[in-house]
């Protein structure tokens, strides 16, 4: 049933969604998003499998959708997984050592920084080559220094 559910999801992404260079439906992405419930369900062995697959199928997919894409595939999500609550996602210290990184070097905390940086983090769990794209000034660079000097932090 859930493997239905997902291939359903690229599917109706693949017909919906604005088409792109950069958007995958194919066997990669459908491995992707194995791979990440697997890492999800060794972290969380007790979550509910409907709930990891809706959060391995966001981490994977929402980081590289455009902005105009985002609602479409949120509705997809909710026609197929009607009634599945999203998964709340604990990031732990993670959280304060991006909070702290951003003072020290002088960087607004907003929101939708705080979210790309944890939309790459998530990718990065999941794939071992990953590029980082956007407009002049658009943060790229902030972006993965922080999380790096962050994650640093924690590590040290």
């Amino acid at each position: 049933m859930l493997a239905k559910k997902m291939v359903t999801t690229f599917k109706l992404s693949s017909e919906q969604l604005s088409s792109q260079d950069h958007y995958d439906y194919g066997m990669r992405a459908v491995r992707s998003v194995i791979n990440a419930a697997g890492l999800l369900k060794n972290d969380f062995p007790d979550m509910d499998e409907e709930q990891l697959l809706l959060r391995a199928l966001r981490d994977v997919n929402v980081p590289k959708f455009l902005i105009d894409d985002l609602p479409l595939f949120e509705n997809i999500i909710k026609d197929l997984f009607p009634g599945v609550d999203k998964p709340e996602q604990s990031y732990g210290d993670l959280l304060k050592a991006l909070q702290d990184t951003c003072a020290k070097n002088n960087l607004q905390w907003v929101e939708n920084f705080e979210l790309k940086i944890l939309q790459l983090y998530d990718t990065i769990q999941v794939r071992h080559g990953l590029m980082i794209v956007g407009p002049t000034g658009g943060g790229k660079t902030c972006n993965y220094k922080t999380l790096q000097e962050a994650m640093t932090r924690l590590k040290g």
